[in-house]
């Protein structure tokens, strides 16, 4: 496996949850990291612990729909420490409802920070990436929604689905620069994402909050328990310090069984 010294990732969405532990362990792997979080104070204390570890990184404030923020983000930095060579697409929301009663206007948000996002970040990493003519690694956190369907999250599945053709373009128009791409698909996790939507899910379902715990979130696992947000970032370490274009392409899912049957 390649060694993360040297190289430079941008995570997205890093200022808690799932970001954060993938940001923590890229730099504890030798990785300069640019935490990039919609709220800059949550990425500046996840820049603290790295820096007092003895890691480099740096709070990028970063709104990913926004093509300016994006490009301006990156290129900050690029100028920091030189390069950009791993990219991890993070950031993302959950809005639940049924589709009957979705509002347009959540629909487009759901919509322009999972896919807006993850096309303008990809598209200024891919232009530095290309220009470095060093490779690099492009990962698309999905979720097991990515490839199932549930209840009330219409436009959650429709943009975690999106993020599959999205990593297989990259994968295809990557390989000539030796870029490669992939999707991580979770299952349940308990982020700030998730616990927000249990009291929404049992209100619309008229279950208990434990209810929907066990019979909707891990109902599908094979043994009632919730994917570590350990997991997933050694799942996206393993993937971005994978030797070859031998893996690329591919989406991964991380789910205690979730979604396998």
């Amino acid at each position: 496996m390649k060694s993360l010294r040297g190289k430079t990732a941008l995570v997205t969405g890093a200022g808690s949850g799932l970001g954060k532990d993938i940001a923590l362990l890229l730099a504890r792997e030798g990785a300069a990291v640019g935490v990039a979080d919609i709220h800059l104070p949550a990425a500046r204390d996840v820049v603290s612990i790295i820096h007092a570890s003895g890691g480099e990184a740096l709070a990028v404030s970063m709104d990913v729909s926004d093509e300016h923020e994006t490009e301006a983000g990156t290129a900050s930095l690029v100028s920091r420490f030189g390069s950009i060579d791993i990219l991890v697409s993070n950031a993302g929301i959950q809005i639940v409802s049924p589709v009957h009663d979705y509002t347009l206007t959540d629909w487009r948000k759901m919509m322009a920070i999972h896919l807006d996002g993850a096309f303008l970040t990809t598209r200024t990493a891919l232009k530095h990436m290309y220009a470095q003519q060093t490779g690099g690694c492009i990962i698309y956190i999905g979720s097991v929604h990515s490839h199932e369907a549930s209840p009330l999250k219409s436009a959650y599945v429709t943009a975690k689905h999106g993020l599959l053709g999205l990593a297989k373009v990259v994968a295809l128009e990557g390989a000539a620069h030796q870029v490669r791409a992939h999707v991580v698909c979770p299952g349940f996790v308990e982020t700030p994402l998730v616990k927000k939507q249990i009291p929404e899910q049992a209100l619309e379902l008229g279950l208990s909050e434990e209810a929907v715990v066990k019979s909707v979130l891990l109902a599908g696992t094979v043994d009632g328990q919730f994917t570590a947000s350990s997991d997933i970032a050694q799942t996206v370490l393993f993937l971005t310090t994978f030797p070859s274009a031998a893996l690329t392409g591919q989406s991964i899912t991380v789910s205690h069984g979730w979604g396998m049957r």
